[in-house]
């Protein structure tokens, strides 16, 4: 499969993709957006206490940062206008089911997403146990739950870190 084919699978679909915030989410994003430009919706769910608070984080923690100045430079005057378009924040937690999302929003997203990109994680290796545990474990329960409910999904793509297993290593091992 060439780069070529990749980058058609994106074109007009609603991809909802979680960890954003962190490195190669916020790479993630910038790449599709650069490469391709029609797809229809990014859906970034953010831990976040409202949607304006996950607005905000998306805009500071993401788009705003420099990895974006190839497309802040492509698109001009219009950027702000092109990733309101494109991206749409949501303020939940995998933890959660349903992500925390009210019964309306979680309806819409079970109607239109296409894609599900899950990179949400805790990678830090001194995180407590049961902390880990629900991001990591529980929180991708919740992911393919979701999944199943969604009427057009044609894929989830799950990516862990390393970090995962050594964190299970070290609880394991520890004395």
């Amino acid at each position: 499969m060439d780069a070529t084919t990749v980058v058609g699978c994106f074109r007009d679909r609603t991809i909802l993709v979680t960890g954003s915030t962190g490195f190669l989410g916020k790479m993630l994003v910038e790449k599709m957006l650069r490469v391709q430009p029609d797809l229809r919706k990014l859906y970034l769910l953010v831990r976040a206490p409202d949607d304006a608070a996950a607005e905000q984080r998306v805009l500071d923690e993401v788009v705003g940062k420099e990895l974006f100045d190839v497309l802040r430079q492509e698109h001009g005057d219009n950027f702000h206008s092109f990733i309101k378009e494109k991206v749409a924040p949501l303020a939940g937690d995998i933890i959660h089911e349903e992500f925390g999302l009210d019964s309306s929003k979680i309806k819409q997203l079970y109607e239109e997403i296409d894609i599900i990109i899950n990179g949400a994680a805790v990678t830090n290796f001194y995180e407590r146990y049961d902390v880990a545990l629900a991001s990591n474990t529980f929180g991708t329960a919740n992911v393919c739950q979701f999944a199943k409910q969604c009427t057009k999904v044609q894929m989830l793509l799950h990516v862990s870190t390393g970090k995962c297993v050594t964190a299970r290593y070290e609880l394991c091992y520890s004395a």
